[in-house]
């Protein structure tokens, strides 16, 4: 709520209230910093498994993390206003977005997709998916923000210079080959949902050896879950039940 007008500096507000915004915005880098630190500890401390769900993951905090950092600099009034409205903005914009967002996603759909069909997505093609997903983002993102950097507006259909030194004909080249790689990584997706929805390996009811209690219904799930109310003694009950850890009986309410 006090961060709105970070994206009105150049129309002319008043300097006071531009530098509120200013700070508000700088300010919300503290629980996002805190947050990256509460995912770097969580991971340092866990067992880490690199399966395509947690590269994902991975890639998710690599992107978010350039586009929180660009995400000060364009904070800051004196740099906004030389950057506003330029590609520098749009890859930003991006980073946040689709780095905060489609990342997780496909994180979460490669994870859920064995419990929600029963089967396992294709790990090859899913190494595919991520990979030119990865890579085809940040040869689309990283890259526009140099011409950001170099003044090319945005919402423009033609620029100056084609392909020499002085142009940004080469670099949008680059960045729209790195965007059809992209496109190509979701139609490889959707290629890995279609064929191993039938062909896919059998995933059995806990393939990612888990700890919560989703696992330990059949893959998919019956419509009630659950035959009998499983025991819940920790934040891992799973764990507990395939560990053989005595679990105390359910106690027996009492009428008052």
């Amino acid at each position: 709520m006090a961060v709105w007008a970070h994206h009105m500096f150049t129309v002319g507000m008043n300097i006071w209230v531009e530098g509120f915004f200013m700070l508000m915005t700088m300010l919300i880098a503290v629980p996002t910093g805190i947050k990256f630190f509460n995912w770097i500890a969580t991971v340092w401390q866990g067992s880490i498994d690199f399966k395509l769900p947690m590269k994902f993951a991975f890639g998710f905090l690599a992107t978010f993390l350039i586009g929180g950092i660009t995400g000060v600099y364009l904070a800051s009034v004196p740099v906004d206003t030389q950057l506003h409205q330029s590609y520098y903005v749009v890859a930003h914009l991006h980073y946040v977005l689709f780095g905060g967002s489609v990342f997780t996603i496909f994180a979460g759909l490669y994870y859920w997709f064995p419990k929600i069909t029963g089967r396992m997505l294709n790990e090859t093609m899913g190494e595919w998916n991520f990979w030119t997903l990865f890579i085809g983002f940040n040869g689309t993102f990283l890259v526009m923000h140099t011409l950001g950097l170099e003044g090319m507006p945005r919402r423009i259909f033609s620029y100056p210079g084609g392909f020499g030194e002085e142009g940004w004909g080469a670099t949008n080249m680059f960045i729209t080959v790195s965007s059809f790689l992209i496109a190509f990584s979701v139609m490889l997706f959707l290629f890995n949902v279609i064929w191993s929805s039938r062909n896919g390996d059998v995933a059995g009811d806990d393939p990612w050896g888990g700890n919560t209690l989703e696992w330990a219904t059949t893959s998919p799930p019956p419509p009630y879950n659950f035959e009998a109310v499983p025991p819940v003694r920790s934040h891992m009950p799973l764990r507990d039940l395939r560990g053989g850890v005595p679990v105390d009986p359910e106690p027996v309410p009492t009428r008052a």
